[in-house]
């Protein structure tokens, strides 16, 4: 059963066409970003969800039922920057939330011990790191112990620190059993903290499942030799390569499977050609999502 299930959703603001058919779903215990730059339709995506908008067209079911409220209580959600009382300490700020979801006050120890802010409860909001601001933004999306946490832009205009201490966050969560989705237009952020991913451009869903087959990141080959024009011949001959250039006094050799260095050195050695510069990359992550998003747009 899949915790969040999306069939053809679509969603129009006049003109503007936020989502087109969008239909992914989200497997129980995942870290599921929905990534995209600004204006893809990520944050329509989680507001028709958490029933903030309604959907034109299109369905969709949570825990494997049609969404009704029951359901969205199981959910946690932070959507917006966080808003609380500056002058007010991080427990009295959790009592007004609590009161808001109609979840128990009894669950507020709990979640700040979660979010790391235990110890500074009794001071006021206004003292706290930015870092610290969103943890307790967080704390009080889990308050009620949801099974399942939707986090918009979560690390959004932090500094690195604060970054560092979501993510950690997240993965901590995650340990503990929650499914999390999260909206981002980071791909940093879905290479650290995410397990699944949707890939949303312009309202579209291009591409959805497990990070490591939606952003394919294939390993290549740089070579140097004495000739480097020659490399290249040899290289195209070599089997499985599907490209060879020469890039900054370097060969760059693509393949269409995982290369094996060991391999190439000895085929280079029997051909005639000894090198002096063999080292194994992998193609960056930025690098993978462009080429998604090109392909999609050409």
């Amino acid at each position: 059963m899949s915790i969040l299930s999306l069939q053809g959703i679509s969603k129009r603001y006049g003109a503007i066409q936020a989502l087109s058919g969008v239909s992914f779903d989200v497997p129980p215990g995942s870290v599921f970003g929905v990534l995209g730059p600004n204006g893809s339709g990520k944050t329509t995506l989680l507001g028709i969800v958490t029933d903030v908008l309604k959907a034109d067209k299109g369905s969709f079911q949570l825990f494997g039922k049609t969404a009704t409220a029951a359901e969205r209580r199981k959910i946690g959600t932070l959507l917006e920057t966080p808003n609380f009382y500056h002058y007010l300490s991080a427990w009295k700020n959790l009592e007004i939330s609590a009161s808001i979801k109609q979840r128990g006050k009894d669950d507020i120890e709990r979640v700040l011990r979660i979010c790391g802010l235990y110890d500074r409860r009794d001071n006021a909001f206004k003292t706290y790191s930015l870092g610290m601001k969103q943890r307790l933004a967080i704390a009080a999306a889990l308050l009620g112990d949801p099974d399942v946490l939707i986090l918009d832009e979560p690390t959004n205009g932090l500094d690195p620190a604060g970054i560092a201490e979501v993510r950690a966050l997240i993965h901590d969560m995650a340990k503990a059993g929650k499914t999390i989705i999260l909206a981002s237009h980071l791909l940093d952020e879905v290479e650290k903290v995410c397990t699944h991913v949707a890939i949303l451009q312009k309202g579209n869903l291009l591409l959805s499942g497990p990070v490591n087959e939606v952003i394919q990141r294939t390993d290549f080959v740089e070579l140097a030799a004495g000739n480097n024009e020659e490399l290249v011949r040899l290289m195209l001959q070599y089997p499985g390569c599907s490209s060879a250039t020469i890039a900054n006094g370097k060969v760059i050799a693509s393949f269409t499977a995982n290369p094996d260095p060991a391999a190439i050195n000895g085929w280079c050695a029997n051909h005639g050609i000894w090198l002096k510069h063999l080292q194994l990359r992998k193609k960056s992550l930025e690098t993978a999502f462009l080429e998604i998003t090109h392909t999609a747009a050409s």
